[in-house]
């Protein structure tokens, strides 16, 4: 029941007694959630956790497209990293013109991180996902996820509680 009043936030989907078509169901949802485009991504950080993040092979069947990585340290930029030259932190707002990233990435230490958020913001992205152990503050029109291992590991350690299972016969 409650998913039928969730959907209906969003218009019609199904048909009562009946239930949902579900390829039109999905389509639609993919629609509301914009996966139907593609989406520019850019990364701030090329050290372990950027680099991992730019060669994730998830975002060949997703529409995320990343465009571009930045760090600070000069003995990165210049270098090519996957198929991206690493790039100054410093242009991301100038070059962020050239590229159209509307998402980022943050990739950065905690000492780093508002920075990154700002130059980002300040480059014309619409949404940020901040891997970095710091809280961050944006305008109100720009969304903000924060990705936090230790609270995700927290959550995890509910279910290693599970007594195991009984060996088979």
């Amino acid at each position: 029941m409650q998913i039928r009043k969730d959907l209906s936030y969003f218009g019609e989907f199904g048909r009562s007694g009946i239930g949902y078509e579900v390829q039109h169901l999905l389509a639609r949802l993919t629609e509301i959630m914009h996966l139907d485009r593609q989406h520019r991504v850019v990364i701030v950080g090329a050290g372990n956790l950027g680099s991992a993040l730019a060669g994730y092979c998830g975002f060949v069947l997703s529409p995320f497209w990343v465009v571009g990585i930045f760090d600070n340290n000069s003995s990165k930029i210049g270098r090519r990293l996957w198929d991206l030259e690493i790039l100054d932190v410093q242009r991301l707002p100038e070059a962020n013109k050239d590229l159209r990233a509307n998402m980022g990435l943050i990739a950065v230490p905690a000492d780093a991180a508002q920075q990154a958020a700002d130059l980002l913001v300040e480059g014309g992205v619409r949404a940020i996902l901040n891997f970095a152990p710091k809280m961050l503050e944006v305008r109100a029109e720009v969304a903000l996820r924060n990705v936090d291992l230790t609270r995700e590991l927290e959550v995890l350690c509910y279910f290693t509680d599970v007594p195991p299972a009984e060996p088979e016969d």
